[in-house]
């Protein structure tokens, strides 16, 4: 963007609400939130959805579709766009009763002809309306069968979705979950001819579903793998007695000998004795610290060629409850939900205008104008015209002569600095 001016993946992933130097189409700077995808767990669902999606496909179309092995992976909206066709049919059904969150069906537009052609006994050259709504009651009954799949788990009730809508556009355009969501791909044949037809599930829901179907939060997995390396019978806890080694510990190069007038007698815990052998050179010793009516001895420490010191008194100190200061997340989580809004106003007409010229003319001048006057615009011959909306310039642009109508080619983007600059 050295000229100013931006390309048109980056108008594109502008509109798609993907990271442009840093930010999203949010204003903030990150990925979105993290969510645990249990991929074992919604593969065994999407194994148990295929026998049920080629019964329903085949019966809505009275084809015979083979339905293969369905893939779950996690994946993101790069890893995705790569490998889709360059124009795709989406179909949107949010789930919005039981889970909440953002669900969407993927298939090129020769799989939603082919579905249409089945159904209706008649070929479609272009996908229309008419397409479009053959393909959302075929994903509607898909996402019925997996709804009863959910609830047959007894853990899930009251699941609900959106009513499918469908459209056809380019993969750039197409309003992907922000973050990492499940990205599932069911393969189909018929007669020959590959078909695939991909779901796409937020980390939000897929989380949900994966924790309702047995997988368990990330938690309490990390938790679990945190507990397994200790040994809680050397902690001396519950009346058997429990010793701590820790090795030599010498300071400026010399070897610290043992050096412990007590062995730390009242360290018991549950009416057992906890003895710890500490061969650790220590600079001076400590002092008994009574800590909730736990005494610790640790008088004689000695190190290096320094006499041990044995302090020995018995000193009832109240240890402070040293906490580390927590500062606040900077970084707001932004929901799918929130970041797929601009959805709401893609079908809103705005003014688009075309502006060859201006010029500044006095009250006089203008009174005096009459047929065949001529105005001089300041805009030279050949000069690129403006492209405004809403009375705003975005663009510009090169008039052409499309049949007997007047056009324009754009030619360059306005960049955000000057439209900012514009603003001001």
């Amino acid at each position: 963007m050295s000229d100013g001016a931006i390309s048109q993946d980056e108008i594109d992933a502008l509109l798609s609400g993907v990271a442009i130097d840093g930010l999203n189409s949010s204003g903030h700077v990150g990925k979105g939130p993290s969510y645990h995808i249990d991929v074992p767990t919604l593969q065994k669902l999407a194994d148990n959805l295929k026998p049920k999606l080629e019964e329903n496909i085949n019966k809505y179309t009275g084809a015979s579709f083979s339905v293969g092995n369905p893939v779950v992976e996690v994946s993101d909206r790069d890893k995705v766009l790569a490998r889709l066709p360059e124009v795709v049919i989406s179909v949107v059904a949010n789930y919005n009763e039981g889970i909440r969150g953002e669900h969407m069906y993927l298939l090129s537009p020769d799989f939603a002809l082919k579905l249409f052609a089945l159904v209706n006994n008649e070929e479609a050259t272009d996908v229309d309306d008419m397409v479009l709504s053959v393909v959302s009651e075929i994903v509607a009954t898909h996402i019925s069968a997996q709804i009863l799949e959910l609830e047959g788990s007894g853990k899930l009730s009251g699941l609900a979705y959106a009513t499918p809508e469908s459209s056809n556009e380019s993969k750039a355009m197409v309003m992907f979950t922000q973050g990492e969501f499940a990205f599932t791909s069911y393969p189909l044949t018929l007669d020959g001819n590959a078909y695939t037809l991909w779901e796409c599930i937020s980390g939000e829901v897929a989380e949900k579903i994966s924790n309702a179907l047995g997988a368990g939060p990330a938690e309490a997995e990390d938790a679990t793998a945190m507990l397994g390396g200790i040994d809680m019978g050397d902690m001396g806890m519950g009346g058997a007695a429990g010793g701590m080694s820790m090795p030599n510990m010498g300071m400026g190069g010399q070897p610290a000998q043992p050096q412990m007038n007590n062995m730390m007698p009242n360290m018991g815990m549950g009416g057992a004795a906890g003895g710890m052998g500490m061969n650790a050179g220590m600079g001076g010793g400590m002092p008994n610290m009574g800590m909730g009516g736990m005494a610790m001895n640790m008088g004689g420490m000695g190190m290096g060629m320094q006499p041990a010191m044995n302090m020995g008194a018995n000193l009832g100190m109240n240890v402070p409850n040293v906490q580390s200061l927590q500062f606040p997340n900077l970084q707001t989580n932004i929901s799918g939900a929130e970041q797929g809004n601009i959805g709401l106003i893609m079908d809103v007409f705005m003014e688009m205008t075309v502006e060859l010229g201006r010029t500044k003319k006095s009250i006089k001048d203008i009174l005096g104008m009459g047929e065949g006057t001529i105005i001089e615009l300041d805009k030279l011959a050949g000069e690129p015209v403006d492209i405004l909306v809403n009375h705003k310039p975005i663009a510009k642009g090169e008039v052409v002569v499309i049949d007997e109508n007047f056009g324009v080619r754009v030619t360059e983007i306005i960049s955000p600095m000057e439209r900012v600059n514009d603003i001001n």
